[in-house]
């Protein structure tokens, strides 16, 4: 039974996460590597820890972080920030690991990304190959199957879709721009309700070494969906080029809501709040 759970990465997603399962009884440390940020975790009842990641894992307070029954990974990328993230970030992926291992922690969630998949005009589900076409996803692809190779640990992946909620409102994200690419195509959006959501409902009903999609159940086309919430914001829409091309995957939900049962809080990318 969990009762402890260590989230790596207290940031968008680990924060709301971390007071969330505060709330539902849990005892919860979450990691930091700013010390601006130990007050704000405290202040969610979470217990706050200093943690830097490179080749190893450094803090002073190491062995208590992963004094936990679950270990909730959500560290990113890097993406563009980082031109050698697909040696650096499985590098960081693998010194996790190598804490987790001699630790108390059984169980692992791990925060991936839809873009493990390619951008070819298709419904992807987690049977698809995976065929990512950037470095941040081809890096985060190499984690996973670094992950699949680990014993005596059960672990779930959680490929997200685009993150929305809290800070990152959908309106901000293209606003003002001109020219933009591909408006014809689908766009694959989660709100962070239902990240927090699904993390919660695999804890509770033990849905352990599985991979899930977390996506909403709506695809509307990028310039009908951008252009609508940057009215909704009051900015100035996009403007997008006059082609018809269609460019773009469709990430199916379909095992998460079969597979547990789940509804999405927001399944309308029209109306996330």
């Amino acid at each position: 039974m969990i009762k402890t759970i260590s989230i790596l990465g207290c940031g968008w997603l680990g924060l709301p996460l971390g007071k969330s399962l505060v709330d539902k009884g849990f005892i919860v440390k979450g990691s930091t590597t700013s010390p601006k940020k130990v007050s704000i975790i405290k202040e969610a009842g979470i217990i706050p820890h200093l943690l830097k990641i490179n080749d190893r894992v450094e803090s002073s307070t190491l062995k208590s972080f992963f004094q936990s029954d679950l270990l909730i990974l959500n560290i990113p990328p890097g993406g563009r920030k980082d031109p050698e993230v697909e040696h650096s970030y499985p590098q960081k992926i693998n010194a996790v690991l190598n804490e987790v291992h001699p630790s108390t922690i059984k169980h692992l969630i791990f925060i991936s990304t839809t873009a493990v998949y390619n951008s070819r005009d298709h419904i992807v589900n987690e049977e698809s190959t995976t065929d990512p076409s950037t470095p941040s996803g081809k890096a985060v692809l190499i984690a996973e199957r670094l992950l699949g190779l680990q014993k005596g640990i059960d672990i779930s992946i959680l490929r997200m879709a685009g993150l929305v909620g809290g800070d990152r409102k959908a309106g901000r994200f293209l606003a003002g721009k001109k020219g933009v690419p591909n408006g014809s195509a689908p766009i694959n959006l989660v709100h962070l309700d239902d990240c927090i959501g699904v993390i919660e409902t695999i804890i509770q009903q033990a849905a352990w070494n599985e991979i899930f999609n977390i996506c909403a159940d709506l695809h509307p086309s990028r310039v009908d969906f951008y252009t609508h919430q940057a009215i909704k914001e009051g900015l100035e829409p996009p403007t997008f080029l006059n082609n018809p091309q269609k460019k773009g995957k469709i990430v199916s939900n379909e095992k998460v809501k079969s597979a547990l049962g789940y509804q999405f809080i927001h399944p309308d990318p029209y109306h996330f709040p």
